[in-house]
């Protein structure tokens, strides 16, 4: 069904924006210095630059796409980072470090696209992302229809708000244990990324 590429979108945004960055530490500061209101434009924005990204993403992993496949090595290499990285925020250990405060003193809107777009993190992310996706039998590429490339980053723009609203959520109910939900965050993206990287290991011992 084509609606798949709708939860595809939701489900590989959600997993990039899990981790503590700099969009989720502006909505978190924003929510508690003025209001969800104000939090929720710097969701809107970095939604946009996420699309932006993804869309970027998808033109360079169409160039390497054959590297990329015909080389088993890469493969390899992404399945253990995704196991190691994955470990590694599982195990990782309450930071004692408060995350410095941001000034937002300009728009809430630009300061979100800002925070999102400048993000090499995220356009790695994302590279991969495309990389893993046309790897398990769904092919997505500008040669994929509009009504399926819109759902697709429809579902990304959907899965970036979506996981910034919940930091701001989260935050009105923890105030100042941020570290305590990064430490759960940490585990759960953790876990998430060891099992993708099991099952790639296993898609690729089995075929």
């Amino acid at each position: 069904m084509i609606i798949i590429y709708l939860f595809i979108g939701i489900f590989a945004s959600v997993i990039g924006a899990l981790p503590l960055g700099a969009s989720n530490i502006a909505v978190i500061n924003t929510t508690l210095k003025q209001n969800a209101k104000q939090a929720f434009k710097i969701a809107v924005a970095a939604g946009i630059a996420e699309v932006i990204l993804s869309y970027y993403a998808l033109h360079c992993n169409m160039i390497v796409r054959d590297f990329f496949i015909n080389n088993l090595w890469i493969q390899i290499v992404i399945i253990l980072l995704l196991i190691v990285v994955g470990g590694f925020l599982f195990f990782k250990k309450q930071s004692e470090k408060k995350a410095k405060k941001r000034r937002l003193t300009k728009s809430n809107y630009i300061t979100g696209f800002l925070l999102g777009i400048l993000n090499p993190p995220v356009l790695i992310y994302w590279v991969i992302a495309f990389g893993i996706i046309n790897n398990n039998d769904i092919m997505l590429s500008f040669k994929s229809s509009l009504t399926v490339l819109f759902l697709f980053f429809f579902g990304v723009y959907i899965g970036k708000l979506f996981t910034l609203f919940l930091y701001s959520r989260f935050s009105l109910l923890i105030k100042n244990k941020v570290q305590n939900i990064t430490l759960i965050i940490n585990k759960v993206t953790g876990v998430l990324l060891v099992i993708i990287g099991m099952l790639q290991a296993v898609k690729l011992y089995v075929f």
